[in-house]
């Protein structure tokens, strides 16, 4: 009936089958279902993948509890074999990797375990199950508030588009092909964050100095580099105070830029009567916009004026020191700025602790602009990076939709 169904609604290719996920693979089961702590072991050999192990199509085993191999042979109704499938059932249900060959006898925890077989390609399933045809039966069947999680009884039912075996293997091809650029990019990614870092620790301490560059750094309060203003909220009671045109940043902003460096705009605004009737002040353009309340020593440049709520402690730099710089600056001292904080449950730095904080600095403007242009072609270069891999993403996506349904045909 599903089979008719589907194929006179032209869902899917003539060629093509409906099948149910037990009638795809002949063998699903479910990983220890008992806290695995009690197996765990300093001195395991073998990896107890849990649910935070396993991205789409990826296994990280590196986050992998050990348990020892008399112990793994004990489980062995949860021993996994390369090929088979892996599908987290608590937390994020129904993402799903494929067991690498490295990775032949680990364990698992609280997963859904398909087993390969012959019949059909485990990396074309996985690809299927992560995608929204396997999503959206996840969410249909998923309960719990504070987890997420399905039961096996349910996903075995659910109803896939099944083309014939040879077209599996070129549908999950294409699906590695993508994949494979996908991890060369994050690595790329990974490996310039590593060279920018190792530049920021240099670069902003002194321990190496650009070419044509000499003399002593200098120790500064940061009441002495900029001006610090405030924020504060208008009363939320008042529609008058808000939606007035005045960008109004909270934590929310800074963290949705995602490290990047440039505030360009904010979520709510403010009027001028809410400016007028709070603590907020008015913070001039290409000044430093950092948390200190809760969230300690997110930085970031505003591109036009705009206020911030309490949560914020901002710099006006004075002429002696360029704001760019001063973000790379301020971006190395989170742990130190934590420290101020004292023991309070309730991190916060004032405007007292914040203005008398020492930091070494050139003097030299021409120094802070130099070692800045430096790091600034670093970050655009991590963003060019992280924008070609956002793109392979959607394009695999895209891809992968039409692929999995029929749409578009590998010969």
């Amino acid at each position: 009936f599903l089979r008719v169904a589907i194929v006179s609604a032209n869902l899917i290719p003539e060629d093509w089958d409906v099948k149910r996920l037990r009638e795809i693979s002949p063998s699903q089961s479910v990983g220890l279902v008992i806290n695995p702590s009690s197996y765990f072991e300093a001195n395991g050999e073998v990896p107890m993948l849990v649910g935070s192990c396993i991205s789409e199509n990826k296994i990280n085993a590196d986050k992998a509890s050990r348990i020892s191999s008399k112990n793994s042979e004990r489980l062995s109704a949860c021993r996994l074999k390369t090929g088979d499938l892996v599908t987290v059932r608590v937390g994020f249900p129904g993402t799903t990797a494929v067991v690498p060959t490295e990775l032949d006898g680990c364990n698992c925890a609280s997963m859904m375990i398909i087993r390969s077989h012959k019949s059909f390609d485990s990396y074309w399933l996985a690809q299927l199950l992560n995608s929204p045809i396997g999503r959206a039966q996840i969410e249909n069947v998923e309960y719990g508030t504070a987890q997420k999680q399905f039961n096996i009884s349910d996903a075995i039912n659910f109803v896939f588009p099944v083309p014939p075996p040879a077209e599996q293997s070129r549908i999950a091809e294409a699906a590695r092909n993508f994949d494979d650029y996908i991890e060369s990019l994050e690595q790329k990614i990974g490996k310039k964050r590593e060279i920018k870092q190792a530049a920021m620790q240099e670069l902003l301490t002194g321990k190496r100095r650009l070419p044509g560059f000499e003399g002593e750094w200098e120790v500064k309060r940061l009441g002495e580099l900029g001006e610090i203003r405030s924020g504060g909220t208008p009363s939320t009671n008042q529609p008058a105070f808000w939606d007035g045109g005045i960008p109004w940043c909270t934590p929310t902003d800074i963290t949705a830029l995602d490290g990047r460096k440039y505030l360009t705009t904010t979520a709510r605004t403010i009027s001028p009567s809410g400016l007028q009737a709070s603590s907020a002040e008015v913070i001039p353009p290409h000044s430093l916009i950092m948390t200190t309340r809760a969230t300690i020593g997110e930085c970031a440049i505003n591109t036009l004026p705009m206020t911030t709520n309490q949560g914020f402690k901002n710099i006006v730099p004075c002429p002696v020191v360029a704001t760019e710089f001063l973000y790379y600056l301020m971006s190395t001292q989170k742990q130190r700025l934590i420290s101020l904080c004292g023991g309070s449950t309730f991190l916060e730095i004032g405007k007292k602790e914040l203005s008398g904080y020492e930091l070494s600095l050139p003097l030299d403007r021409n120094e802070q602009d130099a070692i800045a242009s430096i790091l600034s072609k670093m970050d655009e270069e991590l963003q060019s990076l992280e924008a070609n891999l956002a793109k392979a993403v959607n394009l695999k996506q895209g891809m992968m939709q039409q692929l999995l349904t029929g749409k578009i045909r590998l010969k």
